[in-house]
């Protein structure tokens, strides 16, 4: 490394020293229960009290991934508000998936209207909750698409299939919950089958990740380093599905095998690339050239590592420092107020972050994780 390259890494690292010395001291790392709850009730209040402020349309994947987390957060926190404030944005919906009849990103929000669902077992018209979200899947399944995965953002038939890696989370889990919900395996066979087809193009078995999708692969283009590009948030949505699928799916479940196995993969490499800090960046194979810590990849990689110990996947004696040392780095990127920092914006590729930079799909991550924690810790 140029001493000049090594020199402003140490600036930049100081400086995020700095810049979260306050949060710190607003926000207890300690791995106690108590602490873990007072950091969580903060994020999740700053981002409901900011919600306002938020551009994307309420049924977009970016605010279904926030709801998502809220959802697991809402199941361990003492207080119904944030189970009425989700109710309440499906109800206003009347618990409609997005627009776009096949696109991923669409059905994603119906991950939270089927937990909602599913808990509110005694409301009698609850079937109102399902009904939407089974009518787009029965719809789907009948009518596959022949899309091409051949992403093009030009050509919307590309964008129906799971062209891309980030749709491995949105997609999938809605139709190992409605299974389990419905007990009809054929929500199994449709994921499984497209799912599959995804792993086949766009996973990579020597490095056990996925590249965002086919514009990615190495023959087209590679990292400034001369390594190939696999994306933090993109693998960090591949094993947040794979959590939310293994949790849905029937330990017995003639499909439970592959998944547990590509989890286990990419489970064995995500430490690999854990920054001393604890964190992960926006790209995996390419730090140096994105010094700073990101903070939804590194909230998905602590949220899916932490349940694969709760869940008896991983070793606990070896995934627990790893993850407790993500998680009190997480909380030093919360600053005083509650708001998450270092989130890298909407994009495809890594890119810069900076501590100003938040967003709603982050905030959905960091709350995924931090239930796992609440869970590990005794």
């Amino acid at each position: 490394m140029k001493l000049s390259k090594a020199i402003s890494i140490s600036l930049i690292l100081v400086f995020m020293s700095l810049s979260v010395k306050s949060a710190v001291e607003n926000n207890p790392s300690n791995l106690d229960k108590k602490d873990i709850l007072y950091v969580m009730t903060n994020v999740a209040n700053w981002q409901i009290d900011n919600f306002h402020l938020v551009k994307h349309p309420a049924q977009d994947w970016t605010n279904a991934a926030l709801y998502i987390g809220m959802m697991e957060w809402a199941k361990i926190a003492n207080d119904q508000k944030y189970l009425d404030w989700l109710y309440a944005i499906g109800n206003q919906f009347e618990w409609q998936p997005f627009n776009r009849l096949y696109h991923a990103d669409d059905i994603s929000i119906s991950q939270m209207f089927l937990e909602m669902y599913t808990l509110r077992t005694e409301d009698s018209r609850r079937y109102r909750i399902l009904g939407p979200t089974q009518a787009r899947l029965d719809y789907v399944i009948a009518h596959p698409s022949s899309g091409s995965l051949l992403l093009n953002y030009d050509d919307p038939q590309t964008l129906e299939r799971w062209s891309w890696c980030d749709a491995l989370f949105m997609a999938p889990p809605v139709y190992t919950k409605m299974a389990r919900i419905l007990k009809d395996d054929k929500y199994l066979a449709f994921m499984d089958k497209e799912f599959k087809v995804t792993y086949h193009f766009l996973f990579d078995k020597d490095a056990n990740l996925f590249y965002r999708d086919h514009r990615y692969f190495p023959e087209l283009t590679l990292e400034k380093n001369g390594e190939k590009i696999f994306w933090g948030r993109g693998n960090g949505w591949v094993m947040g599905g794979l959590v939310a699928i293994l949790k849905d799916l029937p330990k017995d479940s003639k499909y439970s095998a592959f998944y547990k196995e590509l989890y286990l993969a990419m489970a064995s490499v995500i430490p690999n690339y854990q920054d001393e800090a604890g964190l992960w960046h926006a790209s995996l194979l390419d730090p140096t050239s994105f010094p700073h810590p990101e903070t939804s990849s590194s909230s998905f990689f602590c949220y899916a590592l932490a349940a694969g110990i709760n869940m008896g996947l991983l070793d606990r004696k070896t995934y627990t420092p790893i993850v407790t040392k993500a998680w009190e780095a997480l909380v030093n990127m919360v600053n005083s107020e509650g708001k998450l920092g270092w989130v890298q914006p909407i994009g495809q590729d890594p890119k810069e972050v900076t501590s100003e930079m938040t967003e709603v799909y982050g905030v959905g991550a960091f709350l995924l994780a931090g239930t796992e924690i609440f869970k590990l810790i005794d």
